[in-house]
């Protein structure tokens, strides 16, 4: 699985063991055009056998879709068709401010705190589900 952690600059990222009992953070990518993100991504993804996408939506304080949201999901929703995995998704409300608790890290450029944040997707997703659905490409 990958933990996936979009932001306006960089693509946050996590994986796991394939039994999903060990998550680790892994380099984030600063984000360019989506072929160049998909081409940058899609070698990752094969070197480590990834099996679907986790990605994380922010939605708003009252659960709904902002367009931050929405942008999350269509850029999600896009890599999964390109990369040609199962999708799901995780309500990552809070999960920078809660990295940024658990790790010390602060946003400093690097992305660090973006694959910090990919990880604490990817332990929910382990944790609560539900099951990455299969796109039609």
């Amino acid at each position: 699985m990958r933990g996936v952690d979009v932001g306006r600059r960089r693509i946050g990222l996590a994986g796991c063991d394939p039994l999903g009992i060990s998550v680790r953070p892994l380099p984030p990518l600063q984000r360019k055009d989506r072929a160049t993100d998909v081409a940058r991504l899609r070698p990752l993804c094969l070197a480590r056998g990834v099996a679907a996408l986790v990605v994380g939506l922010p939605l708003l304080p009252n659960g709904k879709e902002g367009s931050q949201c929405r942008q999350c999901r269509r850029y999600g929703l896009t890599l999964a068709r390109a990369l040609a995995l199962p999708l799901a998704w995780v309500d990552e409300r809070y999960t920078s401010w809660a990295a940024e608790e658990a790790t010390g890290l602060r946003a400093d450029g690097s992305g660090r705190l973006d694959s910090a944040a990919a990880v604490l997707i990817l332990r929910q997703w382990l944790a609560e589900g539900p099951e990455p659905r299969s796109l039609d490409q």
